[in-house]
């Protein structure tokens, strides 16, 4: 629901999640640097983030930064135990709740005024409640538009609340770098300072036409109508995912294509089977790709019909990797990922004829209730046998 001059949409983002859940249940490492992850950072608390430790970050050069650190092996039951008893609290606040990831989440508390008082009262409440029945520190940004909600938590980080009233939106949101606005990651952010936008106000002040020349249509849109804090995007009650996807960390060290394709193996597996346990399926495979550089770079193809056939999407997968090699070969890769999109229900899918004798639905079906019955390390392809194949993170019910 969006209602028009009220600051009622909350975003509460719990604090450094993973350290936060490490440090709540370990007395020692309270007040300490920890980090969670040792071949590559996958989270840290603020106390390692004032050393310049950051995630994704290689683990040796974060215990560079930070030799104090506390390096803790990740705990992914625990995380998603917190983040159900984390998204009950939300759950009894308001019925109106739209998750983000395992750890956000968009609140709306229009119309509970009578009941809970005003959306910062309620957002006091929400923190203190997280605390007591959770254990763990979250920030909430209240304001009138889920972007603005979502830019005002990310300022009162950690453990803060802010509120942005309607009738100085525009006076909190200009000053700002315009790594601030959504979808505005490393390389975008670079294009825009190149040209003089450090501040979201630089941006407000350009003519669309003049971002969409410099981004391209869709993104050069976004951000003008971000800049002016034009979001009217309501909250979204059980949205399901519009994507499934993995990704796997890979370290600086050269790759061989051979071992490349197994880590894509895996992924894939794992990718398929959740959409398999979530009853989608989907047409869209897109492999995400992350150089020595920092650099990224994306390649996708579209299928024919939506499947959740591992085999379907891993021949369209490695497809897409060889086509990436000269890319990979001249800058090196530290990181790959696959996701499939354009998702459908199964219910819905217009069932096509078999002419593909190839395809094994029944193959996938035996692998999914072997795991399902003896967990996901009980049955493997043999190149991924010995190997570690890497984490797999807790994820939101789709």
């Amino acid at each position: 629901m969006f209602v028009h001059g009220l600051a009622t949409i909350l975003h509460a983002d719990l604090d450094a999640f993973y350290a936060s859940v490490e440090q709540r249940d370990d007395p020692r490492l309270r007040g300490r640097p920890v980090i969670v992850g040792a071949g590559v950072v996958l989270a840290c608390s603020y106390e390692a983030k004032a050393f310049g430790v950051r995630t994704a970050m290689n683990g040796g050069q974060a215990l560079r930064r930070c030799p104090g650190a506390i390096v803790v092996e990740p705990r992914m039951s625990a995380y998603s135990e917190a983040s159900k008893a984390v998204f009950k609290v939300f759950e009894d606040t308001t019925p109106l709740v739209e998750g983000l990831s395992i750890d956000e989440a968009f609140l709306d508390v229009a119309g509970l005024r009578k009941i809970r008082g005003t959306p910062v009262e309620i957002a006091v409440r929400l923190r203190a409640e997280v605390m007591s029945r959770v254990g763990l520190p979250i920030t909430v940004g209240v304001a009138r538009t889920k972007f603005l909600a979502k830019v005002a938590s990310g300022v009162a980080k950690p453990n803060g609340l802010l509120e942005v009233a309607p009738e100085r939106e525009l006076e909190f949101l200009h000053p700002l770098d315009v790594s601030r606005l959504w979808g505005v990651g490393e390389v975008t952010a670079e294009k825009l300072r190149n040209r003089g936008l450090t501040k979201v106000g630089d941006v407000a002040m350009l003519p669309e036409a003049a971002l969409v020349a410099m981004l391209g249509r869709a993104s050069g849109r976004h951000l003008h109508a971000l800049a002016h804090n034009r979001d009217p995007r309501p909250i979204e009650v059980g949205r399901r995912r519009r994507s499934i996807g993995s990704q796997r960390a890979l370290g600086r060290s050269p790759k061989s294509p051979a071992t490349l394709d197994a880590v894509l193996a895996g992924l894939v597996d794992r990718v398929s089977r959740r959409m398999r346990s979530a009853g989608r399926s989907g047409r869209s495979v897109t492999l995400r790709l992350r150089f020595d550089d920092f650099t990224r770079a994306t390649r996708s193809h579209t299928l024919p019909q939506a499947t959740d056939q591992t085999r379907a999407i891993l021949v369209t997968a490695r497809a897409l990797l060889r086509a990436a090699n000269p890319l990979i070969t001249a800058q090196g890769l530290t990181m790959i990922g696959i996701s499939v999109g354009n998702l459908e229900n199964e219910a819905a899918l217009q069932l096509a004829l078999p002419f593909d004798k190839a395809a094994n639905n029944e193959l996938d079906s035996a692998l999914d209730q072997v795991k399902d019955k003896f967990g996901t390390n009980a049955i493997t392809r043999g190149v991924l046998l010995g190997k570690s194949q890497g984490l797999e993170m807790p994820m939101l019910p789709d």
